[in-house]
């Protein structure tokens, strides 16, 4: 198999870090791709033709994307529970949250990033974040109890999310107010799979 990614994303980083706690990692070529809202050209536009990262590539089907769709289907390869039945809406639904937080954050990375100077929207700016913000305290207040138990991809997903935060979005204190979920945050990014998957810049 070939997973288009790269190594700022932190939807690919779900996918990598999932592929690690499961024993897949061997079986997956890591194919290196970047581009932005502006310019898809060096995409995998054959694999996903929404020109976005991940996507995977299979020998035995076509290519399938979207995290949320290539953690479920490397779940299942594995015969794992990182969907497990017995809490599965608690943990879609805090996969759902984690991943509202990325979405916000990208966007808050790409009106920085990508949109002219003179029409950037700070109000816009700061209606991510307020997104961002949010959802860090419901987790912080609402979900402690379920990130204390065993590990799904809840759990993967929130750490991505977090990790990419930091990664771009650092100066704004995330952590401030949110002390149990910073705790759980620090214990968890040392994980084997997620010290290999730590977000940076390519050279």
């Amino acid at each position: 198999m070939k997973l288009y990614q790269s190594p700022t994303s932190p939807y690919a980083r779900k996918c990598i870090v999932l592929l690690h706690e499961t024993g897949q990692l061997p079986d997956v070529e890591l194919v290196f791709a970047t581009g932005s809202p502006l310019d898809a050209s060096k995409m995998p536009l054959a694999q996903n033709p929404l020109g976005k990262i991940p996507a995977l590539a299979r020998p035995d089907g076509g290519a399938i994307y979207d995290s949320r769709v290539i953690t479920r289907y490397l779940n299942d390869r594995a015969g794992a529970d990182f969907y497990p039945a017995a809490s599965i809406w608690d943990t879609l639904t805090l996969e759902a949250t984690a991943d509202g937080i990325l979405d916000a954050a990208l966007l808050l990375t790409y009106e920085a990033r990508v949109r002219p100077a003179d029409k950037q929207m700070p109000a816009f700016a700061e209606g991510q974040w307020g997104k961002i913000s949010r959802a860090c305290k419901v987790i912080n207040d609402q979900w402690m109890a379920h990130l204390s138990g065993p590990m799904d991809i809840g759990h993967i997903a929130v750490g991505a999310a977090l990790g990419y935060v930091d990664f771009r979005h650092d100066a704004r204190h995330w952590r401030q107010g949110n002390d149990a979920l910073a705790a759980w945050f620090t214990e968890f990014s040392k994980r084997s799979s997620m010290l290999a998957t730590v977000p940076a810049d390519p050279l």
